[in-house]
């Protein structure tokens, strides 16, 4: 790389930029996969993220006297939150447990059972004799988005939260979403 930056210096900030915006992306990226759970492939992207912030760091503690290098280093690490967040959220991993009330009881979670959504419903009020239903959906995030819309369609008068869920239970009648592996090795109530 010295070579390279000796014959053409003005391409050492633009390779900085691109090197911090890497790893910021592959740390934020990883660290959201830790919070999910998945120690393997955090390690795995940690290996490369270091890997990458050291090529790029060394560049700039080596040159420390180029206030631009420093300026392309700080930018590339804003840049690569967002493009690291933005990676994520294509991944879309894990699960979202999504809360849903209904002032029309047992329309809408019939509908989505009929769509084929697993749905927990418990009748309650809210005084006044008005009747509500809550419902609970566990469902992965890649398909919320699409639930959501769902729900809206169904019941425009529908109050819903969503929040993350780190692990789920696969109950064998509640949750039967399994893996290929899961079903060959008849594998009951796994974690994900």
């Amino acid at each position: 790389m010295n070579v390279l930056v000796e014959k053409l210096p003005y391409l050492l900030p633009f390779l900085i930029f691109f090197f911090r915006v890497i790893d910021v992306s592959l740390g934020t990226f990883r660290t959201i996969v830790v919070v999910r759970g998945h120690k393997a492939m955090a390690a795995i992207i940690g290996f490369f993220e270091i890997l990458i912030w050291l090529a790029a760091a060394s560049q700039v503690l080596n040159n420390i006297d180029q206030w631009h290098l420093a300026l392309a280093y700080a930018l590339g690490f804003a840049v690569g939150n967002y493009v690291g967040m933005w990676i994520e959220s294509r991944f879309a991993l894990g699960n979202e447990l999504i809360r849903c009330f209904s002032f029309n009881r047992d329309i809408l979670s019939n509908k989505l059972r009929a769509q084929s959504y697993q749905v927990i419903s418990v009748d309650g009020d809210i005084g006044q004799q008005k009747m509500v239903e809550l419902m609970y959906i566990v469902e992965k995030r890649r398909n919320v988005p699409k639930l959501i819309k769902l729900i809206k369609e169904l019941d425009p008068s529908a109050v819903y939260s969503i929040s993350d869920v780190k692990s789920v239970y696969d109950g064998t009648v509640l949750l039967p979403r399994r893996s290929f592996m899961d079903s060959a090795l008849n594998m009951p109530g796994k974690r994900r």
